[in-house]
């Protein structure tokens, strides 16, 4: 129960300044992700390009076995503030944009960058879920 507390109290403080200074808010956002085990997201534009062949192809391995890295994109012409997810197998070579974090998740995702394993979850062509455990 005591590193619960503390997962609780160490990310509502990190979203607290983010949610305008609202931390009654952070720290009830901040135990609901605890609590869950982690945050459960939809990564958006998987039907994008030759992402759905690569979801299909994600499908193949283990899910311990894909990993899944989140890159700020501040330099993105549509949206300054956009969060890539990029996917790959543990020993492959490179990183695969996958798609991109839903805009109103991507303030939460950009706290709990430094905090989260990352999982990628149901990799199949009706789309994709990213899990960041805490």
């Amino acid at each position: 129960m005591e590193n619960m507390k503390s997962k609780v109290m160490t990310l509502g403080n990190k979203l607290a300044p983010r949610m305008g200074g609202d931390r009654k808010a952070a720290f009830v956002e901040a135990w609901s992700i605890v609590k869950a085990g982690g945050l459960g997201l939809a990564v958006k534009g998987v039907s994008f390009g030759n992402r759905q062949e690569a979801l299909r192809r994600l499908a193949s391995y283990r899910p311990q076995d894909v990993r899944a890295v989140l890159v700020p994109e501040p330099s993105n012409p549509i949206d300054p503030a956009a969060v890539a997810v990029m996917v790959g197998v543990q020993r492959g070579r490179g990183l695969y944009r996958l798609g991109y974090v839903p805009r109103e998740a991507a303030l939460v995702v950009t706290v709990l960058r430094g905090l989260p394993s990352l999982h990628l979850v149901d990799g199949t062509t009706r789309g994709a879920r990213l899990v960041l455990g805490v």
